[in-house]
Formats: C-alpha cells, structure tokens, sequence
C-alpha cells in the first residue's frame, strides 16, 4: 500500500467516525458542518474508481456507527444469532455506504467536468442520493445528515420549504466550501505559492448559511404566521414501560392495563385527549370483548378520549389471516371516533419483502410476530377538545372540532407520508412507537430527533408516545418541549397550539429535493454530449 493510499484510507475512516458523533446519543451536531472536509481531501487527485471505493469504506463506517443499534433489535429481541445478527448489521451498513461511494466518485467527476465550479453541485448530488434512499428498496432514510442539526432550530427552519434534504444541501456545502478553502491555505502555511483561492465556493456557502439563519430567525419570531388563527388543547401522553419480553403474555394483561390506568390517571380531568404507545393493549382490540369494557370504563374515568395502539384481525379471500398495526380513538362513552391503519410497514420486522420467491427462507425472523398489511393511507381522526371556563360574567366557550393525523413508528421518518396529513387537514400531529426493540443504544434518540423535523416542514405541534420512551411533545418550530428519559414509567401532559399554517414543503413536498436530481440529470446529459461531440467522426478519419 502507498504512503498516498494509506492516507486516503486514514482521512475517509475519520469522516466515517465524524459523521455518528453528529447524531444522537453523541449529539455533536456542529462535527456534521465539518465531517465531510477529510473525505473530500482523501478524495483528491483520485479517479472515479478509487473515489467510489473510498467513499464506500468511509460510508460503511458511519453508517455502522450510527446504526449498531440493529445488533440489539435482531439479537435482544429477534432472537437471531449475535454473529448472523452482527452479518445482517455490516450487509445493512455496508449497502447505506454505497450511497457514500456513488457520492464521492460523483465528486471527482463534478470536478473533472467542470475544474473550478463541478463541487458547486456536489451538494445536489448528496441531496439526489439522499432521496433516492428514502424510496429505493422500501425505503430506508434513516440518519439523513440534516438530521445532525435537529437542536440547531434557527438553521433548520429552512426545512418548511426544502425539508430536511435542505439541512443536508447546507452542511455538505459548507464541508466541500471548508474542504476547497483549507487545502488552499495549508500549502501557503507550508511557504508554497498557493493555487487560486476558491472564493466563489466559499462566498455561496457563507451567504447561504447566513440567508437560513436569518430566515430561521424570522419563522421563530412568529411575524410571517401572525394572521393564522389558532387555538389549543391539552394533550396528555403516557409511556408505561412494559417490557418487551411479557408484554404479549397473556398473564400479564391485568397488570399492564392497571399500569395504563394508573399512569392515565395522573393526568388530570383536564385534558382532551390521552395517547398510548403503539401496540398499547397486550391483546387484540376488536377480539376481545371483555377488555373492550374495561377500556371503554378506563377512558370514561379519564374523562376524555383514548389514542391507543392495537393490532387488527382480518381474513383473505381463502380465510388466511393477517394484522393490520392500527391506532384507535375510543371516547369516554365508549364510542370509537376513528381509526387509523399503519400504511408503510417495516420490512423484515412486519412484513418479508420478496417472501413468496427470493426470501421465502427468511420466515423464522418474524415467527411470532406474525404477517401485517399495509393500510390504505394518512387518514385524519377528529375530536373535540372540553368546553373551556371563561372569566366571571361571559358565557362558557365550546371549541370546535379539532383534526389531526397519526403516524405510527416508522412511519414517522418519512417527511413525504407524514405531510400528507397536514395536505389533508391536520391541525396537530401524533406518533406513536415501541422503541422497546432498541434497547439502551442511540436508536430512541435518532428516531425522536427526526420527529423535530417533521414538526417544521409542516409547522405543527407534535405528540409522541413511546411505550420505553422517548415520549414527549414537540412544538410547531420543533423546539422540543417535554423528552422523557427512556425505560421509566411516565405521564406527561402540556398544552399543544392547533392551527393549519400549511407551509410550502406541506404543499409541494419534495420539490426541493427532485431540484437537485434534475440538476444532476442536466450534468449528466452535458457531459454526454461534450463527450460525444469531442470523438473524432469515424468517417472522416478512415483512409481512403
């Protein structure tokens, strides 16, 4: 191996350790503004090849330091083999790497094609692949690098034009702008006549970021949405921390619906709406009668309606079964005022993608957790919040009916599915989950960060209920307001501001994003055809 070789692989392993200390439970956000700059500099005077193949080492790293947390899911809880668990983990990892790797050989390229302005796209690239990821294969838009910033809330406000890929566009162009300006000072530090400086690079990233902080600054001082109306209601969340292992087991029924008893009642005859983790009941809801009573008596107690994760039986034409992973609204006179049905499922974990050819081996991994289906899509539920007193001598108000979406777990990272239900009338948001499959690692933290951005593309509130944690609530700019420690007994309730802002990004969706793929398109086509049109005509260069 060559001293030049050797260094590449040392600076592209560095970004690869970088990139996981940005995210949760490292939280070093501000590392993300400079991970890239030792991939771009390993990255220098390489082809595309050896691009890729460096991209693709440094990738593998970080995704495999942000997502460790697999290992526990498949061996905690899957019961899979800790070395076939720690396999399937680096199989994971090292296809989210490739991601990486297309990135950096594109670099080179922007580069070769264009010599002084080709990295103004890089960030467009990062973008497109981003994107990409988020639908190719199911699906799998975990650890999106805007997601780093989820606590930096005046940068982030961008997000409710470009969503989170905006956040992204703006730290890798800040890591290649520092990348460019560094490699252009360190041969000057050395006495070395330097090449030219890359201010236009450098100039773009500097106004950029400083025109997003400006406008975060603004959308947080509440001036561009002073003419929407809005009210709010009192939201409680309950997180009871029953574990994994008898949560299903049908001796610990009692127990677990006396501890959601009991935890609901601490909140309070005050509040309009209570909300349960995913899969709350130990039981199939629509099946049993018996628990149906003592649910409906619970929510009467309570004194408002029930949110509550269950899964739902139905048959097939042929009499097969299947779950549906559902959210149910239950009122206090026992009414069900709605339901929702998990649209987009996890794969390997509700459903074997391929299962009936390519993957049919794969059935032991989801043996007693059974087949799910997908639902038909965002579907808003409706209720309405408890008279409100009024000062002495005025008549007691009636709030009207209030609307809102749910998403259930996985559902919640992706932006498209989750602005659907603001395009679709909600006034507040809900997610519900059981993290419990994670077990202590960094996995509940990122999953709740990316709530944060949900909450600012489509500027609403948020609740979360998670049946270990983190539960909480998340307001319309996504400062997060409550964040319960994980693995502890919790009931939180505060009070969520209801409105229909309808921002762009709710509107238009990715159109920030398909931008940035369009941009790389026109690269490609304009590298096509220089290409073509610089080969010598055929014709005219055969002897006569």
């Amino acid at each position: 191996m060559t001293h030049s070789l050797a260094r590449s692989l040392v600076l592209a392993g560095a970004s690869g350790l970088f990139v996981p200390l940005s995210f949760p439970k490292s939280d070093l956000g501000l590392l993300a503004w400079i991970a890239l700059v030792p991939l771009h500099w390993a990255l220098d005077g390489r082809s595309k090849t050896q691009a890729f193949w460096i991209g693709w080492l440094s990738g593998t790293i970080a995704f495999t330091g942000m997502m460790a947390w697999v290992v526990t899911a498949m061996n905690t809880y899957g019961k899979v083999p800790l070395v076939i668990s720690y396999g399937l983990m680096l199989l994971l990892t090292a296809y989210l790497g490739l991601y990486v790797g297309l990135y950096s050989a594109g670099a080179v390229w922007f580069q070769t094609l264009i010599p002084r302005y080709g990295l103004f796209a890089a960030p467009c690239l990062w973008v497109s692949l981003e994107l990409i990821r988020t639908y190719v294969l199911s699906g799998l838009p975990w650890g999106l690098l805007g997601y780093s910033q989820y606590r930096q809330i005046e940068v982030i406000q961008i997000a409710d034009h470009m969503g989170v890929y905006g956040v992204s566009f703006l730290i890798v162009l800040v890591n290649v702008a520092l990348a460019e300006l560094l490699s252009w000072l360190m041969p000057l530090l050395r006495g070395f006549r330097p090449a030219k400086l890359p201010w236009e690079l450098v100039a773009v990233a500097v106004l950029l970021v400083t025109l997003s902080w400006e406008y975060g600054l603004g959308a947080l001082s509440g001036a561009p949405f002073s003419d929407i109306p809005r009210s709010s209601i009192s939201v409680g969340v309950v997180q009871p921390n029953v574990d994994q292992a008898v949560k299903w087991d049908n001796a610990y029924r009692e127990e677990t619906l006396a501890r959601f008893d009991r935890l609901t009642g601490r909140l309070g005859s005050a509040t309009d709406l209570v909300i349960w983790p995913e899969a709350a009941t130990p039981f199939v809801f629509e099946r049993e009668p018996v628990y149906q009573l003592q649910l409906i008596a619970l929510a009467h107690r309570a004194q408002a309606p029930i949110l509550f994760g269950s899964p739902a039986l139905r048959f097939y034409p042929d009499r097969r079964p299947y779950l549906l992973n559902s959210a149910y609204l239950l009122s206090p006179d026992g009414q069900l005022l709605g339901r929702y049905d998990k649209h987009h499922l996890v794969p390997f974990g509700e459903y074997i993608p391929f299962k009936s050819s390519l993957l049919f081996f794969l059935d032991k991994l989801v043996e007693g957790i059974g087949d799910f289906e997908a639902g038909p899509g965002p579907t808003i539920m409706t209720m309405t919040p408890k008279p409100r007193s009024a000062p002495a001598g005025m008549a007691e108000t009636t709030p009207g009916p209030v609307k809102f979406g749910v998403a259930i777990c996985y559902e919640v990272i992706f932006p498209n599915l989750v602005r659907q239900f603001a395009t679709n009338g909600a006034e507040f948001l809900v997610t519900v989950t059981n993290d419990a499959w994670f077990g202590r690692s960094s996995a509940p933290s990122q999953h709740f960060a990316m709530v944060v951005f949900r909450s600012v593309e489509n500027h609403l509130a948020f609740a979360r209920a998670a049946n270990t944690g983190i539960s909480g609530f998340i307001d319309p700019f996504g400062r997060i307001v409550e964040a319960t420690p994980i693995f502890t007994e919790q009931a939180v309730q505060t009070t969520m501001q209801v409105w229909r802002p309808q921002t762009f990004y709710s509107r238009y969706g990715d159109v920030f994003a398909y931008g940035c793929v369009i941009i790389c398109a026109l690269l490609w086509l304009f590298s096509y055809f220089r290409t073509k049109g610089s080969e010598p005509d055929a014709v005219a260069a055969t002897p006569i």
